[in-house]
């Protein structure tokens, strides 16, 4: 019996370091995570903040209700470090002045327009593998769980901050996200209601008020982030 496990135990280490295989663990012993600059989301994430190395989904109920500012602060931080900000096929052309009143700096700040579906998947998968990203915004469209499965993997690798927008269809699809949220409106604030998660988030949704998304310091527009031009 001994000699049995002492084959299994150096297989089942191998094992536990594969990245694709998460092991439930305590919230207490996660990494701590990317604040968002909001203290009660900080607090509802079992992280403490957006979950770094992984991707989170987020799921507005239509384009423009606060999905941006929502990220606006942890954005505007890592700005300011060494890695870029990496946005793949945004919808309309980032706004440089609205992300300048952010906070962000625009000289880490990188754009990329694929021309079709495949080239945006490789973009994205490309940076957030790179390790030269701190963060990856990215419009994907149509995700399948493999392609999931490769960008949450690509994130690990990279250990970048991945948020990718989806439509609220989305939400009945296979992901590997480590973190999906549904975003709707709610009285002039954002209410957040978690999907999925790593952790001990309840399922009821934290509703954010227009004060906290719209803190003094923070630009009045909620299209700060993305103009058409």
């Amino acid at each position: 019996m001994e000699q049995s496990q002492s084959n299994l135990e150096p297989a089942l280490q191998r094992l536990l370091t594969r990245p694709d295989i998460w092991q439930g663990r305590d919230a207490s012993t996660h990494d701590t995570g990317e604040s968002t600059g909001f203290d009660r989301l900080d607090a509802a994430l079992p992280t403490g903040g957006w979950p770094r190395g992984a991707l989170t989904e987020l799921l507005p109920e239509r384009a423009g209700i606060g999905e941006l500012r929502l990220l606006m602060p942890a954005l505007a931080r890592l700005s300011r470090g060494a890695r870029w900000v990496a946005w793949i096929d945004p919808p309309h052309v980032p706004h440089a002045a609205g992300l300048y009143a952010c906070g962000m700096d625009l000289t880490h700040t990188l754009v990329v327009h694929p021309r079709n579906a495949d080239e945006r998947l490789w973009a994205l998968e490309q940076a957030l593998g790179s390790g030269t990203c701190a963060a990856v915004l990215g419009w994907p469209g149509a995700l399948d769980a493999k392609r999931s499965r490769r960008l949450q993997l690509a994130a690990e690798a990279g250990g970048s901050l991945g948020f990718l927008f989806r439509e609220p269809e989305a939400r009945a699809t296979t992901s590997h996200a480590a973190l999906r949220l549904s975003l709707a409106s709610h009285r002039g604030g954002l209410a957040l209601t978690p999907l999925k998660h790593r952790g001990a988030w309840p399922g009821d949704a934290l509703n954010l008020s227009a004060s906290e998304l719209f803190a003094p310091g923070r630009p009045a527009s909620d299209m700060v982030a993305v103009g058409t031009g």
